[in-house]
């Protein structure tokens, strides 16, 4: 029973070697990603260690188990490390504090206001590499602002251990790789145990034979993150791999995949004595935690009913697909043959089941969309354009309403400001002229206002100082992949990787997961005309793309092929780079180090875009299609925007068309036109702009307050009056009148 497991968890297994007791907090602070976003802990390990912290690529966990004990007894010795470690120490405390922050500020009983957060992957930092792209790393920026605030979060994930694809390009384009299996041993995460030291197990008896769950934990500041892993040897072969990858292309382990989170999640959650009060799902994926949530009150006595009511009433659900195939769909006989025992128990109907899942539109199985529109009382897209092209996708859940009466809200997607900033733009300069505070209030756009403030040339030359980090990072990426080549390497290969790169050129930047919607190879329409531009001999201009096909998706893997075969091709002049293997780390260079963001989906599929967002925040501006966030980002002076063409046979040529033409008459001229001193004022303007819509618009604080104002706090008062009348039949005040 999970009353029994809870008696016997104990917490976890350390991995680290005996630290000296006198610096024993390391461990502490290790295994929190405080680190990630805080320079003052990462300046810490670097000061311990500078060659282990660049060796271990920047992994703590690692970098302290590689370490020599002489050296780490010698650190707890040395009083300008200890001066350093008792500061750094007293902020991380200060930080971890349960009673500060926004929200415990504005509520009057927090503890009783906390959030389950569910998601199926989550990019934290590239020593965790469980994320596939945009949705995780917005899952990640998320739980790290809700840490800043102090909203009383945990989430629910999985721990995939072959998940993450390392790319390898092959002397003919094409993507090949494998995936990388996970270093647990040396990753900021920790496995749960009980009080015998064995895993922490939990069942999910809805599969036959029941999965044995395991937990790890991963602590993301003051939040909680628990993932998932099924590979315990105590399970079936067959089961053991359900957690293997991400978003497997196999429909049925798909399904056991999304069991497992929404179901087991929630089992998990309640093994480990984590009460929460609103259910907040991340996509269609977890929906299924909400009947473990409905199953739990019908056991305790509620009838089925009134269980999904409150249930419902309790739940918010963040729909991030404006594409209908983009949607997880099963067919019935997969749900009978995994939900025929579990229904009974919520006292709940096969038909009534499968009408949940039912989409109006294309009877063909059943939609977890559609499933966690009707079972959530909130429901929200991740822009204003992709609100539009929601409410219209789902009007029919909704029959006799019309289009502006659909109730699915908007809150656009943010990103976590301190994890994207380059810290010397916001460390050095940003203090300097925005004030010491401007980090604690970067969600006031009056702090914004002050980037005017700071001299043109400070601002061009931190610039350029940023895209020769880049390019040193590109070329030192091929020089490895020269080495690792042996005595035979591909000159192609090497030679589309970047090394021709030139930091004095105009560079545009083309990063994301590879696929059709997103438009790879639309800048490469018009060969001739892309070589022109590229080619000109007293005003240069350069590409670097950079990004990854899913594994199962020829078609963009021969959109990929199509761009490396144009970084091979000589009529560019080494003017086009492909950078293999994206990741966290080679974003934050390519969003601080590019001159121009170049975004050019196929209208209206781009549902945000936080990139974009990224770049922009650090004063790279933006050529895109008008779609996604950038319908609400462009001010018209802030970067520059196509306003897409019809459809029809043409539609990528003429939008391709539009962006030559900004290139040649406007973007190009403006960056070469510099003073004497080599400063184009001009441009700086432009990335002035970029900054000041950026920062206070497009921030997971802003992201996180409006969820907490929207939807969480009505989801308390919900979940407050439900407890109050169970236990005296009264709702005796509203904790929640200072949001």
């Amino acid at each position: 029973m999970i009353s029994e497991l809870t008696l016997t968890m104990q917490g976890i297994k350390d991995k680290l070697a005996d630290l000296p007791e006198r610096i024993s907090g390391l461990r502490e602070m290790a295994y929190n990603l405080w680190w990630s976003w805080h320079p003052e802990g990462r300046e810490l390990f670097k000061l311990l260690n500078r060659q282990g912290w660049y060796l271990s690529n920047h992994n703590p966990i690692k970098m302290l188990n590689q370490m020599d004990k002489g050296k780490l007894e010698a650190a707890s010795r040395d009083p300008h490390f200890l001066r350093h470690y008792d500061s750094v120490m007293a902020r991380f405390e200060g930080y971890m504090n349960p009673t500060s922050g926004w929200f415990c500020a504005n509520v009057t009983e927090p503890q009783k206001c906390a959030v389950a957060y569910f998601s199926a992957e989550y990019g934290l930092h590239h020593a965790l590499p469980f994320y596939a792209g945009g949705l995780g790393f917005l899952a990640g920026d998320f739980l790290k602002e809700c840490s800043d605030l102090g909203i009383p979060l945990v989430g629910v994930g999985f721990m995939y251990p072959q998940g993450y694809l390392r790319q390898m390009i092959s002397p003919d384009g094409w993507q090949v790789g494998a995936c990388e299996i996970l270093d647990r041993e040396n990753a900021p995460i920790q496995k749960m145990a009980d009080l015998n030291g064995d895993p922490f197990s939990i069942k999910v008896p809805i599969m036959d034979p029941p999965i044995n769950l395991e937990v790890w934990k991963v602590q993301v500041g003051k939040t909680r993150l628990y993932l998932i892993d099924t590979s315990s040897e105590a399970n079936e072969p067959e089961n053991r791999v359900i957690s293997d990858r991400l978003y497997t292309g196999d429909l049925e382990r798909r399904l056991r995949q999304e069991i497992v989170l929404g179901i087991g999640g929630v089992r998990i959650l309640e093994a480990m004595g984590e009460k929460f009060s609103v259910l907040h799902l991340n996509e269609g994926h977890p929906a299924f935690a909400v009947l473990e949530r409905i199953r739990m009150k019908v056991e305790q006595g509620m009838n089925y009913r009134d269980a999904f009511e409150q249930v419902k009433g309790t739940t918010v659900f963040t729909t991030h697909t404006p594409v209908p195939a983009g949607h997880d769909v099963f067919a019935h006989q997969l749900l009978d043959k995994y939900f025929g025992s579990y229904l009974p128990t919520l006292d709940l109907s096969r038909e009534e089941f499968l009408h949940q899942g039912e989409n109006p539109v294309r009877s063909d199985g059943f939609n977890m969309t559609a499933f966690a529109l009707r079972s959530s009382k909130y429901h929200n897209a991740v822009s204003k354009k992709h609100g539009e092209v929601s409410r219209k996708m789902w009007q029919q859940l909704w029959p006799g309403q019309s289009l502006e009466e659909v109730p699915i809200d908007y809150i656009t997607n943010g990103v976590h400001v301190p994890s994207w900033i380059d810290r010397r733009l916001g460390d050095v300069i940003f203090k300097r002229y925005l004030g010491r505070t401007w980090l604690e209030e970067h969600d006031q756009s009056r702090i914004w206002e002050m980037v005017d403030e700071i001299p043109d040339d400070e601002l061009w030359r931190h610039h350029y100082a940023m895209k020769g980090m880049l390019i040193e990072k590109i070329r030192e990426r091929a020089r490895n992949k020269w080495l690792e080549a042996g005595s035979d390497p591909n000159p192609n290969i090497v030679m589309a990787s970047g090394i021709m790169l030139d930091p004095a050129t105009l560079t545009l930047g083309f990063a994301r997961r590879f696929a059709s919607y997103k438009r790879p190879t639309l800048l490469l329409q018009d060969l001739n005309r892309l070589k022109n531009i590229l080619n000109n001999p007293w005003r240069p201009v350069q590409i670097i793309f950079a990004g990854k096909a899913h594994h199962d998706d020829q078609q963009s893997k021969m959109l990929l092929q199509q761009v490396f075969n144009a970084a091979k091709n000589q009529v560019f002049g080494g003017r086009v780079a492909f950078v293999e293997d994206y990741d966290e780390l080679l974003a934050q260079y390519m969003v601080h180090g590019v001159d121009v963001w170049v975004n050019n989906p196929l209208p209206p599929m781009e549902a945000s875009g936080t990139s974009g967002m990224k770049a922009s925040l650090n004063g790279v501006p933006q050529l895109s299609i008008l779609d996604g966030w950038w319908i609400e980002g462009y001010n018209g002076r802030n970067g520059w925007s196509v306003s897409g063409a019809e459809e029809g046979p043409d539609r990528d040529a003429k939008d391709a068309a539009a962006i030559y033409e900004l290139l040649e008459k406007e973007i190009v001229s403006l960056f070469y036109d510099v003073d004497e001193d080599g400063v184009s004022h001009g441009w700086v303007r432009v990335m002035k702009e970029a900054i000041k819509m950026s920062g206070p618009n497009f921030s997971a604080r802003r992201m996180a307050k409006e969820y907490t104002e929207k939807f969480y706090r009505k989801g308390f008062e919900t979940a407050m009056k439900a407890d109050y009348r169970k236990e005296s039949g009264e709702l005796k005040q509203n904790p929640f009148g200072g949001i």
